[in-house]
């Protein structure tokens, strides 16, 4: 078996419906009015946290797990050229996933794909030196481009940013200052809207459509899903979330396909990153989600397992606030009733997987609402699946890219040794993932 696995879960629909709620028109107005008014600001929702471009990798995974945030801003390396801000770019979970995943295939990289991809590159020869630089790994993912907005910006500005696929904004300090107030993020913007459309009647109104009515081709219901089978290994589904360019992959039961739970680059960097073994690698997802529900309920003794999914005949509305709910950035569109995703993992009944709503796409529509020109929600999604596909290719044209056996990557595992014996990868985190075999 491939440890490189992609599960389609897909409806027997094909396409989306065709009756579909029109735009708003009559109302929109008054809404966009609001939003122009409003102060990006307003929303700021974690500080900005800077760590010097020189930080290992090693002490950026520390940060973030330390102080309990999502994302760092990296400072400009010393010696490259004067830029307007101080900043290169973020870091975050997302891209210490990516990290972690080209450790794991190093050994697989083609000369082609070095040449044609001369920044991992530098992350060998850093490796190989003893240590890899964050600014190197700042936005490896593709997913957490640096994006910052004067502190004047408004919330028409935030969802020109947001539609195209990005989930943080700085937010910059009046000038003379040459300080930044905070970051917003999606998932804020997305409470802010929330908020506001519980206070304002006709907005209610319109976002209480089913999702089969959605004019917003981008929900794309009943489409195939990125998933993984609650057997797959951890590491199997780290590098799926890197070929496939997505945060979260659905997690579901190996017999009836039913959606058990969801895994994110967030629960990879809080659970795998501080694991003193590379065994965590290996471990079956339905382990690794047991691991991640344990904290719900330990206080009070009640399950708070979130339900990820939502069925097409939900509204629009209850969809944004379970996206809130289970602090996620998608929830998966089901045939069948939604259904928590139990520590237990016991008998689960089949659901029909079709599709996923994500805050991005929820965001798209809002946009489109504003009239905000060039709104496309995947774009970043299809430029990280491209850069993927490209690098598989290569892979596979050189002849080193052989599927293998969970049997014998437990075996590399025990063979591991030290790093400093890998092509120097000195690096911690990379001491907790499998050499690949050569083949």
């Amino acid at each position: 078996m491939s440890l490189r696995k992609r599960l389609s879960v897909s409806s027997t629909r094909s396409d989306s419906p065709t009756v579909l709620t029109a735009m708003p028109s009559a109302d929109s107005g008054e809404w966009i009015s609001v939003w122009r008014q409003t102060l990006a600001q307003d929303l700021i929702d974690s500080p900005v946290v800077a760590v010097d471009a020189e930080t290992s990798v090693e002490d950026a995974c520390e940060v973030l797990l330390s102080q309990d945030i999502l994302c760092l801003a990296i400072k400009t390396p010393h010696g490259r050229s004067p830029q307007q801000t101080p900043f290169c770019g973020l870091f975050d979970f997302a891209d210490v996933n990516a990290f972690l995943t080209l450790a794991a295939t190093r050994h697989k990289i083609s000369m082609d794909e070095l040449r044609e991809k001369p920044r991992v590159q530098e992350i060998l020869n850093a490796a190989r030196e003893g240590k890899v630089p964050a600014h190197l790994i700042s936005n490896l993912s593709e997913k957490n481009p640096l994006e910052i907005l004067p502190h004047d910006a408004n919330i028409i500005s935030l969802l020109a940013i947001f539609s195209r696929g990005a989930h943080r904004v700085v937010i910059q300090a009046p000038a003379p200052s040459l300080d930044y107030l905070g970051m917003v993020s999606d998932r804020g913007l997305l409470s802010w809207l929330t908020t506001y459309a519980q206070k304002t009647p006709s907005l209610l109104r319109y976002l209480s459509a089913p999702l089969s009515s959605v004019s917003l081709p981008s929900l794309y219901l009943y489409l195939s899903v990125v998933a993984a089978k609650a057997s797959d290994s951890v590491l199997d589904a780290m590098t799926l979330m890197s070929d496939e360019g997505v945060s979260s992959i659905a997690v579901v039961d190996d017999e009836t396909g039913g959606l058990l739970s969801a895994v994110s680059v967030t629960d990879i960097g809080k659970f795998v990153v501080p694991a003193q073994s590379n065994q965590i690698l290996t471990t079956p997802l339905q382990q690794l989600v047991t691991r991640i529900k344990e904290p719900d309920g330990s206080t009070d003794g009640v399950d708070k397992s979130p339900v990820y999914s939502v069925s097409p005949n939900n509204t629009l509305f209850y969809t944004m606030q379970k996206l809130l709910a289970t602090n996620s950035h998608r929830v998966f569109v089901t045939e069948e009733s939604p259904m928590s995703s139990s520590p237990s993992f016991g008998s689960i009944a089949p659901t029909n997987l079709c599709g996923i709503v994500s805050v991005v796409d929820v965001l798209s529509l809002f946009a489109r609402i504003a009239n905000v020109p060039d709104v496309d929600p995947k774009r970043m999604q299809r430029h990280r699946r491209a850069s993927s596909t490209s690098s598989n290719e290569s892979l596979r044209s050189s002849g080193s890219f052989a599927a293998r056996s969970r049997s014998s990557s437990r075996t590399s595992l025990q063979r591991l040794g030290s790093v400093s014996s890998l092509e120097g990868f000195q690096v911690r985190w990379a001491d907790r993932v499998p050499v690949p075999e050569n083949t």
